[in-house]
């Protein structure tokens, strides 16, 4: 099994932790994980992607990764400025931080507040820990317990334990949102 999952956001909004976040919380589940980013001028709101490999073979590839089985968009507005969906695989996943709806957007996928779940639970809009829950409820790769895990192992007390209430409050969002 490998699942492919490319990050897109803005400069500022964790889009490079989120992709490393996923790779620990995978290696917490003793598979193999490959994250990086990719952007252009190194500025605040500047686009930025990442990407992140799991599988349970060793990761030999080294290169972006075009045809995603997951996209993360943290910044809805990245809609209308950037293909993020380019090279989406038929049955890939989309997933969006936005209040409205995916098809309000023109998107086939699920969307969840996440800058408004961060900011309840983290006092920052920062989407990213709560967009990983989503992603666990969505795809199913990862178990939340292992996002939370990694999370504990990148920040330091209340910093981890707000990120960890955020991821899980979007991952009951979506799981609620995909029974409705």
């Amino acid at each position: 099994m490998e699942f492919q999952t490319r990050i897109h956001g803005r400069g500022g909004q964790g889009v490079v932790t989120a992709a490393e976040l996923l790779s620990v919380a995978a290696f917490l589940e003793d598979r193999y994980a490959q994250a990086f980013p990719t952007f252009g001028s190194e500025r605040t709101g500047a686009p930025v992607v990442s990407f992140c490999r799991i599988s349970d073979r060793p990761i030999r590839l080294r290169e972006p990764i075009t045809e995603p089985d997951a996209v993360i968009v943290q910044d809805a507005t990245l809609l209308r400025q950037i293909d993020v969906l380019a090279g989406l695989r038929p049955a890939g996943r989309v997933l969006i931080n936005s209040t409205r709806p995916a098809d309000e957007l023109g998107v086939i996928g699920w969307t969840v507040p996440a800058s408004e779940i961060a900011l309840r639970h983290v006092g920052r809009p920062l989407p990213n820990a709560a967009l990983l829950g989503a992603f666990c409820a969505l795809t199913g790769v990862l178990s939340l317990e292992s996002v939370h895990a990694a999370i504990r192992a990148t920040f330091p007390g209340l910093v981890a334990a707000r990120n960890v209430a955020a991821a899980s409050e979007a991952c009951s969002y979506l799981r609620e949102a995909v029974r409705a």
